[in-house]
């Protein structure tokens, strides 16, 4: 089997799971009796603690002889903390329990696009391809699990979550390529790896102004997955048409996955970046405004800069600011950014926001977006970055 196809596999197991988790698991967690502000505090735990238990999984990951393992360990142990949070009732212990489990999941992509960064450069295939055939199965998987939720109850969600944990685990096991870890041997400090490589990442300030401003632009994107159906529906769009609107963003975020390689690697990552952040500023200006539907498709386009673009930039500026020892830190690091601290941050801070001006609330994403682009400029003085 192709390895493309191997890794495609891979991540297309991963992202069935998230295409139920990410729209139903505040509903399921709604009708476990916890008010909305409960379900924001659920929900944000574990990206606020993703800074802390990134690294120190990291650490864990790369004690391993092969990069796989600890993967199929991370994927089995999501399972068993989705089937435990099944039978849980109450805050403390929802929360304790989904707190693991989207921890242990949120560790998932990043090694994972490690083995497929290192493959696709030994074997010369676009990355795109693999990572997009996930993002294609999240779109029929969400487009599933809406169905059958409709249709019977919104537990078949969990139970969908259940199921692909425990597929991905087993997909790790047998389809990822057995490419070497660091191991053991190679996690002291003369070597440059465990403790020692993650203190060096984390005092090196290129490679932390490189994922800080991606970091930000892709937070960005806070303010629009928490209540852009809640705007649109104030602005008198039906439901159906939030979801064709969420479907043509992931859309072109596959097809630049797909077929852009030759435009990606013409770019290369700086320039991808600062795209990204100048699509942002763009895009969450614009829908401050709440435009019309006419012109909401094209703004929804733009999610492949504002995401795909800004995602590529950021998997590839970490792999170059870091070496073979310190290649899982460095991603998780990156993804611990984008998608913990600051998108938690943002989500809280995007509640009070859309409650006092509505849709407006995007100017403050436009902010952020803002900020990461004038930190992406910054990397045109770096020489170890230069294309």
């Amino acid at each position: 089997m192709p390895t493309t196809l191997r890794l495609g596999l891979v991540y297309a197991a991963l992202y069935v799971g998230s295409a139920a988790s990410t729209p139903f698991m505040p509903v399921w967690l709604s009708e476990k009796g916890l008010t909305g502000a409960q379900v924001g505090l659920v929900l944000s735990l574990p990206m606020l603690f993703q800074i802390l238990t990134s690294p120190a999984l990291a650490l864990w990951a790369d004690r391993f002889r092969l990069r796989r393992t600890p993967i199929a360990w991370l994927a089995a142990g999501t399972c068993a903390a989705y089937l435990a949070l099944a039978g849980l009732e109450g805050l403390p212990a929802l929360a304790l329990a989904w707190l693991l489990a989207a921890s242990l999941y949120l560790a998932l992509p990043p090694l994972i696009d490690v083995i497929a960064l290192s493959r696709a450069q030994a074997e010369g295939f676009n990355y795109g391809l693999p990572r997009g055939m996930g993002s294609a199965a999240y779109i029929g998987a969400a487009i599933a699990t809406g169905a059958l939720v409709t249709a019977v109850s919104v537990d078949l969600a969990l139970g969908w979550m259940i199921f692909a944990a425990g597929l991905t685990a087993l997909c790790a096991r047998f389809l990822l390529p057995p490419d070497p870890a660091p191991g053991p041997a190679a996690a002291g400090r003369s070597e440059g790896g465990g403790l020692e490589g993650l203190k060096t990442l984390v005092r090196d300030p290129v490679f932390l102004l490189a994922v800080g401003s991606a970091g930000l632009i892709q937070s960005a994107h806070a303010f629009y997955y928490a209540f852009s159906a809640l705007a649109w529906k104030a602005q008198g769009l039906p439901e159906n048409l939030t979801g064709l609107l969420w479907g043509v963003g992931v859309a072109v975020e596959v097809a630049f996955l797909w077929f852009g390689a030759r435009l990606q690697r013409r770019l290369g990552p700086r320039n991808l970046l600062i795209i990204g952040g100048l699509a942002g500023v763009l895009r969450w200006s614009l829908l401050a405004l709440s435009p019309p539907l006419w012109a909401l498709v094209p703004l929804q386009a733009l999610h492949a800069l504002t995401y795909s673009a800004v995602f590529l930039a950021s998997i590839q500026l970490a792999a170059r600011l870091s070496g073979p020892q310190t290649a899982s830190a460095a991603q998780l690091i990156n993804a611990a950014l984008q998608g913990g601290i600051l998108s938690g941050l943002a989500t809280l801070a995007s509640g009070p926001l859309f409650d006092a001006v509505g849709a407006h609330g995007y100017l403050a994403m436009t902010g952020m977006a803002a900020a990461g682009l004038v930190g992406a400029l910054g990397l045109y003085r770096v020489r170890r970055l230069q294309d």
